[in-house]
């Protein structure tokens, strides 16, 4: 089985050669969880491909026309053995393929809390027309396609969407969850490693789709907390009218900051109560929309 897992890794990696950095160099806990998920999943349908693949070649060429050696039995109509073998194996598969969903889907549950001796961060995450915005309840700042977070500590969300359906994805830290109007969905992700990662939306949702990324910057806990601190002074203040700015549909948004959020306002987005966008002039355009 170690041997086939890591036949299985090889060719995965040798078809995504050109992806940099993704489901296949997980930083925490929950994308390396899926990886071995998938590593095992592979390794199992392998095990029954490469047999029937080899078989297939095995028979053709043995009972071709030219084989004298070959017996052909006009009679023959049944065999326990082979009866034996064609259901055990696809029975066993299916065991072991059933088992290893039944335990990830449990182990794996978005909203069930990560172990760590370290209390979680919570960001609540709402999708915009196309853009991000993540917002700090304790610390009482947002970010507008900028999420920044403390390694080695469970970030714990809160995502919901102000437009259309979208799904949050940041394949390194693993596990895309939708995000849905009127609706509030829970994931619970962890970076172990500092470093920039990528995020993105991973469902279609109009004109500005491919604009509709983020970065996640996991830094030293330390450094998190002088950035807090350190955003609470920008002066931007995120309240209904910055937010019905905002909420304009634009693509390729540079991140931002907000030092101050208007209480309520994410339970506000995800209850349809948020105010709505504002008509802008065409000379003006929203806050940080790009080309």
């Amino acid at each position: 089985m170690r041997g086939l897992g890591l036949c299985a890794l090889a060719i995965v990696a040798s078809l995504t050669a050109g992806c940099s950095r993704g489901i296949l160099d997980p930083v925490g806990p929950v994308g390396a969880a899926e990886k071995q998920i998938l590593i095992n999943s592979t390794a199992i349908m392998l095990a029954i491909i490469v047999p029937v693949i080899i078989a297939t070649i095995g028979f053709a060429w043995w009972f071709r026309r030219g084989n004298s050696k070959a017996t052909y039995l006009p009679d023959w109509e049944y065999s326990g053995a082979i009866e034996m073998v064609v259901w055990a194996i696809p029975a066993l598969t299916i065991m072991l393929l059933g088992g290893i969903v039944w335990i990830g889907s449990h182990d794996l549950d978005p909203r069930k809390a990560l172990a760590s001796p370290k209390p979680p961060l919570r960001v609540d995450v709402v999708s915009l027309d196309w853009k991000w915005l993540f917002i700090y309840p304790d610390q009482h700042l947002a970010t507008v396609n900028q999420l920044v977070v403390p390694a080695g500590t469970p970030v714990s969300f809160r995502l919901t969407s102000a437009t259309v359906w979208n799904v949050f994805f940041v394949p390194q830290m693993g596990t895309m969850i939708y995000t849905m109007p009127g609706m509030t969905t829970r994931l619970n992700l962890q970076a172990n490693r500092q470093g920039v990662y990528q995020g993105r939306s991973a469902h279609f949702s109009g004109d500005g789709f491919p604009g509709m990324q983020f970065k996640v910057h996991a830094v030293p806990p330390q450094q998190f907390s002088a950035w807090a601190q350190s955003a609470r002074s920008s002066g931007q203040v995120l309240d209904g009218r910055a937010y019905a700015v905002l909420s304009e549909p634009t693509s390729y948004v540079k991140p931002m900051t907000f030092s101050n959020v208007a209480p309520g306002l994410f339970e506000a987005i995800a209850t349809g109560h948020a105010p709505p966008p504002q008509k802008l002039p065409h000379n003006r355009p929203p806050p940080g929309a790009g080309a």
